[in-house]
């Protein structure tokens, strides 16, 4: 057979044999695993990260370091209690703008 026409053929298949549609991370790799419904007191934070969704985790992440323990907690975006304390830290920080 001829090695040109088998490159071809070989090609042809590679091409035909697409990724389309095929997301590359096929683990779905959230950074909180354990939700905490707890209300958190705002003195008592000592970071808070809020990590939007994406391909690799569908849903938004809140997650907050305390003050003295350095304890991260992975906080529900639904609950009342969270709702209420990011607008309690946005009305803040526009406070402190000038």
């Amino acid at each position: 057979m001829n090695p040109s026409a088998v490159l071809v053929f070989c090609l042809i298949l590679l091409s035909l044999s697409g990724t389309q549609g095929i997301p590359l991370s096929r683990t779905v790799r959230c950074s909180c695993i354990k939700i905490d419904d707890r209300p958190v007191k705002p003195r008592a934070l000592g970071k808070l990260e809020i990590i939007p969704a994406s391909q690799s985790c569908p849903r938004i992440e809140i997650i907050v370091t305390m003050k003295k323990t350095e304890e991260k907690r992975c906080l529900n975006p639904e609950s009342e209690a969270v709702k209420s304390l990011l607008k309690l830290i946005s009305k803040n920080r526009s406070k402190r703008a000038p």
